[in-house]
């Protein structure tokens, strides 16, 4: 019983890591980030939703690496 509900947590906690990464906004480089910096410029970018983002998958990652532990463990 407990084996299952540690998976279906960890399920869960890796399909918020999946999500929280790639809500993330990437890093611009090469000539794509030239074109799209000149627009974060322009238009501002959301500098607390990114560091928010980074938080919650910290956090998310870290949960999902003691379930990792405690199935592996099993």
């Amino acid at each position: 019983m407990l084996k299952g509900l540690v998976t279906a947590f960890h399920v869960i906690m890796s399909i918020a890591l999946i999500a929280s990464v790639i809500l993330q906004s990437g890093k611009s480089a090469g000539l794509s980030g030239a074109i799209a910096g000149g627009a974060e410029t322009f238009f501002g970018k959301k500098k607390g939703m990114d560091e928010l983002l980074g938080k919650v998958t910290a956090v998310v990652a870290l949960l999902f690496g003691v379930s990792s532990l405690l199935l592996g463990l099993w």
